[in-house]
């Protein structure tokens, strides 16, 4: 019987319940699928601290071997240490983690040589085509000549890599709490930060893919309630956060307060820009009006764009940006093979802190101009009939502009919102900022009550 795949192939990757709705089987028919698809002769292979990760990433290193690809396994390693290894040494990749999901979940992040992306359009349909048919008819016939299996240490060369993008000589002494919450931030921050000044105050470093402390999403608020405390705790410098595959940082200033990702963009997008004049920088629609304008004021170019990474990667391929930021705390550059890192992220407001003598909260201050209301999340039975209400709200008033890049969003002057239905769930999801609190809290609360009638 054909494995049921709807559940689990989603726009970007594979995800779903272990062993409920996928297993070592069928991931060793996404081992061949992929090797077939990508027409690859040898990839890369990693995966992350979940109980389930090993047996999973070791099937699929099989079914790709089967198929005559020869493997070379990494191990344990963050999602961007596996876009790193793709990048390096010129092949295709396959992680194995479910970022931020709870411990049961597992899938597959895949890329081409280079960190190309692989979504929907770009081979995981065909892959996912494979696998149906394979699962059907006793799979597929082994290749002439089986691939080998070797493994690689990558975290030292990982480290160097991002270490030589950021100048951090002259940096001053930092203390730094970070929030691993038992992710994979607890394998790579202590061989990247062990070079630099800093006195590091680990959290939750155990690698542990049950998230016994909190779910590893950083973006959650109630998920960065202990970095605050501690960072006030111990007088530090400022705190991060990643989550469970450390793709995303997340950063609390000083006093303990979240930064929003959107000043963390146009912080790194005005230092990217001084590395690359007159450079493009990519953010999606919605990141603070204060990112396209420091990238304006830095001489740069930017270019809105969809929210997702395959969006923003395909445009910086596109545009040769010099860097990228999604308001999700997904960062990406130009000098990593146009992938996100949320540690080299980090590592740029390290630099941008330590060559300066005042607190985060007072260097971040001209990067956050507007106030925001976060993403907010409604439950809905018809999307699209609640957003036409929207719209329709809104359409006929003066000096309102809208567009439909992705979902509805409408703009003055003075505001803008945006409301874009979940892929997965039966969610509105509503973000809206304006030129000061009140306005914003008015217009939010106008749009959610249409929403929500």
């Amino acid at each position: 019987m054909a494995a049921d795949l709807s559940q689990i192939v989603k726009a970007y990757d594979v995800r779903g319940v272990v062993p409920d709705q996928w297993d070592e089987q069928v991931a060793e028919l996404f081992g061949a699928a992929f090797v077939q698809v990508t027409g690859a002769d040898a990839i890369v292979v990693g995966h992350d601290m979940r109980p389930s990760s090993p047996g999973l990433s070791g099937a699929f290193a099989r079914g790709a071997a089967a198929r005559g690809a020869d493997v070379t396994l990494i191990g344990l390693c963050s999602t961007d240490q596996l876009y790193f290894a793709s990048g390096h040494l010129g092949l295709p990749g396959a992680m194995f983690t479910a970022s931020h999901n709870p411990a049961q979940y597992n899938g597959i992040k895949m890329c081409r040589a280079g960190a190309a992306p692989v979504g929907q359009d770009t081979g995981l349909a065909d892959i996912r085509d494979l696998v149906t048919a394979w699962s059907a008819d006793g799979g597929p016939e082994p290749a002439a000549r089986r691939g080998t299996v070797t493994q690689r240490e990558t975290l030292a060369d990982y480290a160097a890599h991002l270490l030589s993008l950021v100048d951090l000589s002259a940096m001053r002494p930092l203390k730094v709490v970070v929030d691993a919450g038992n992710g994979m931030g607890g394998h790579t921050v202590p061989t990247v930060f062990g070079s630099l000044p800093v006195t590091l105050v680990p959290m939750y470093f155990e690698l542990d893919g049950t998230f016994p402390h909190h779910e590893a999403n950083p973006l959650d608020p109630a998920n960065i309630v202990d970095l605050q405390a501690r960072v006030v705790a111990e007088g530090a410098d400022l705190g991060l956060a990643f989550d469970g595959d450390a793709d995303r940082c997340f950063v609390v200033d000083e006093r303990g307060e979240g930064v929003s990702p959107s000043a963390i963009t146009a912080l790194v997008a005005s230092r990217e820009l001084a590395r690359h004049p007159g450079g493009t920088v990519i953010h999606n629609l919605i990141t603070s009006w204060s990112v396209p304008e420091v990238v304006r004021e830095q001489g740069g170019t930017p270019v809105r764009t969809r929210v997702g990474h395959s969006f923003i990667k395909e445009e910086m391929a596109r545009t040769g940006a010099v860097f990228g930021g999604e308001h999700s705390a997904h960062y990406y550059f130009r000098d990593f093979w146009n992938a996100d890192t949320g540690m080299l992220a980090a590592l740029h407001v390290l630099a941008a802190l330590g060559t300066q003598d005042g607190p985060l909260s007072r260097l971040v201050d001209r990067y956050d101009r507007y106030a925001a209301s976060g993403e907010i999340n409604s439950q809905v039975d018809d999307q699209a009939g609640r957003s036409a209400a929207v719209r329709a709200a809104f359409a006929t008033r003066e000096g309102v502009t809208t567009d439909e890049l992705d979902g509805l969003t409408v703009a003055t002057d003075d505001w803008w919102f945006n409301l874009r239905a979940s892929n997965t769930e039966p969610l509105l999801r509503l973000n809206v900022e304006a030129r000061d609190e009140a306005l914003m809290t008015k217009i939010r609360d106008e749009v959610l009550a249409l929403v929500r009638a």
